[in-house]
């Protein structure tokens, strides 16, 4: 009867522990993602963010193409307020400690009448999750673990951490990305250009050729009427 009352209560740590690991895998859950769009010549464009008092808003954006690689941009507040604002700038990196309702992210392609740009950015949000009563209340099954010698807070801070790395890598190879496309974009537009201007200059030389050989001719010719 021991080994089966003992068997039983590791059925049921084992249970309780794989129940709070599901639900900090719900709990933990990503506040990082970036997007990439397209501004059209003369246009502006907002995006909205939601956020909670004495959270985080980090905010990194490029321009990957247009002519320039250049755009406005400024973070406005709940109130209205502009928190900060560049003026044609190519990429830049703002951190703001937010209060509750909705940020305004603008980027501003008003001054080209010509150009459409193509724009990356990234949102990292921190110290979203306020809930802190349900982070105490996994303490409960605690109980009885000890026979275990497992320590359900260190696994937990085990597995933010991983999380937490994993999600500054996968950040860093993000932006890495936006920095190779617009790298490429640039060298696809110089090699355009020196495309062109190559068969310009060829054009040119083919006509000055001729020109040359027609003025060559012509100083040859007897123009003289032969008189019999």
């Amino acid at each position: 009867m021991g080994v089966i009352r003992m068997l039983l209560e590791l059925s049921l740590v084992f249970f309780a522990f794989s129940t709070r690991f599901i639900a900090l895998a719900a709990f933990s859950q990503s506040f990082d993602s970036d997007f990439t769009f397209t501004l059209p010549a003369g246009r502006k464009e907002c995006f909205y963010q939601t956020m909670k008092k004495d959270a985080s808003l980090e905010i990194e954006y490029q321009v990957l193409d247009g002519a320039g690689l250049d755009v406005d941009f400024h973070i406005s507040s709940p109130t209205g307020h502009v928190v900060f604002s560049d003026y044609r700038k190519s990429d830049g990196v703002h951190t703001v400690e937010t209060e509750d309702g909705d940020y305004a992210l603008c980027f501003d392609n008003t001054f080209s009448s010509i150009s459409e740009k193509v724009i990356f950015f990234e949102l990292i949000l921190d110290n979203m999750d306020q809930d802190l009563d349900d982070d105490d209340d996994w303490k409960e099954y605690v109980h009885g673990t000890d026979m275990l010698d497992m320590k359900l807070e260190d696994i937990m801070d085990t597995i933010n951490s991983v999380k937490a790395r994993l999600g500054k890598s996968a950040q860093i190879q993000t932006v890495l990305r936006a920095f190779e496309a617009r790298d490429r974009n640039i060298q696809e537009s110089n090699f355009e250009r020196v495309n062109v201007w190559s068969v310009i200059n060829m054009f040119v030389m083919v006509l000055v050729s001729g020109v040359q050989v027609y003025l060559l001719r012509s100083l040859f010719d007897d123009k003289r009427r032969m008189r019999t």
